[in-house]
């Protein structure tokens, strides 16, 4: 027989205060009878399912959480004790993939303050079932002929992004997006021609740095500048107008510093052995980049994914660190990075000293020279 309201209330009511002084069989039965009712109310099922697991009864429990969840989908609760329930019954796929959904919930939606505890359960539970199913694939690729020594290593990234070991980051310009473009983090510097006449360059182009460095730094500016606008401040406010993280352009959006060139003649020719995006107003950008001893470039990303970013470490003391979406690398003196900068970066220098990089934009090498003249011809001020 339905009830009314004030009845659905009242046993909700003499539910939750019995679960909360441990008698979870009085709940239980309180909690049946309004649920048994036709009860609709999440709380209830919910409040069932708790009673149901404080009396190890693994089957109602889950019956009582899937009815819960047939009525609040997005219940963070309800998803982990699904998983756990799933967990419980041997089933780990589906257990990976309910707690997968809770913690994804967790990190765009408030969470309940009486399920952060249960949020913490998840993130360890999930933690130990994903290193598990890594390891049992692990065992089968051994016996199958390729242990994990030989893993390629787009294969070895993909078996860890279906194991939660890594995590898959996207481009994300803030300016402008070009379509259909390979979402790579860091680029092989063997796969471009002129990569090794430009490393080959290391020793004269850190001569030259080390002769403009010798009359101070006061020619490096502030890397972010208050002109530049919301776009590129978010992350990195504490570096508007701060040295800590400055530069000296050889040229900056297109615009030669003769002068500065003329200092520099050897780090110039070398850049230009690699194929610049120039585009009058606009690029290429080659400058040397100074991160100060203690400083720290927060996670952010670049404007456009028509360009590839290049690092040629110059002055790189120990544990200056660079990461690219789930990819963290130090920095080698003359070791090119190359890396799609619309993909979430982020730099530390834990050192006691100054890091010099020389840093240059070039073409994506997915475009073809049509696609470069149309982006020339639009981009071009």
């Amino acid at each position: 027989m339905p009830l009314d309201p004030q009845q659905e209330q009242a046993l909700l009511q003499q539910g939750l205060t019995a679960l909360q002084q441990g008698r979870a069989g009085e709940a239980r039965a309180r909690l049946e009878q309004l649920t048994g009712a036709g009860s609709a109310n999440p709380l209830s099922w919910l409040l069932l399912a708790i009673a149901c697991r404080a009396a190890q009864d693994l089957d109602a429990e889950e019956a009582a959480v899937d009815r819960l969840l047939q009525f609040d989908p997005r219940s963070i609760r309800g998803l982990i004790m699904k998983a756990d329930c799933r967990a419980a019954a041997g089933d780990q796929g589906a257990a990976r993939q309910y707690f997968r959904t809770a913690l994804g919930l967790a990190e765009t939606t408030a969470v309940p303050s009486d399920a952060v505890g249960e949020v913490e359960h998840a993130r360890q539970a999930l933690s130990e079932l994903e290193e598990e199913f890594h390891a049992k694939r692990g065992r089968m690729m051994t016996r199958r002929g390729f242990p994990p020594e030989s893993w390629s290593p787009r294969f070895r990234h993909a078996l860890e992004l279906a194991a939660g070991k890594r995590r898959q980051y996207f481009q994300r310009p803030t300016v402008f997006t070009y379509p259909e473009l390979p979402q790579i983090q860091y680029y092989d510097p063997a796969d471009f021609d002129w990569s090794a006449k430009v490393e080959a360059q290391t020793a004269t182009v850190r001569a030259e740095l080390v002769e403009v460095l010798k009359q101070g730094t006061d020619n490096f500016r502030p890397y972010i500048q208050a002109s530049d606008g919301d776009v590129r401040l978010d992350a990195n406010k504490a570096l508007v107008e701060n040295r800590d993280w400055s530069a000296l352009f050889l040229c900056e959006n297109g615009r030669p510093d003769e002068a500065l060139i003329e200092r520099c003649p050897r780090t110039w020719e070398a850049v230009n052995q690699a194929p610049l995006a120039k585009i009058p107003g606009f690029g290429p950008t080659v400058m040397f980049s100074l991160l100060k001893a203690g400083a720290r470039i927060e996670p952010h990303t670049g404007m456009f994914n028509t360009r590839l970013v290049c690092h040629l470490p110059l002055i790189v003391p120990p544990r200056c660190t660079f990461r690219v979406g789930n990819d963290v690398r130090e920095w080698k003196e003359g070791k090119l990075f190359v890396f799609d900068d619309t993909i979430e970066h982020e730099a530390w220098n834990d050192s006691s000293e100054d890091r010099v990089v020389l840093i240059f934009d070039i073409w994506r090498p997915e475009l073809s020279e049509q696609e470069r003249r149309e982006l020339t011809a639009l981009l071009s001020s």
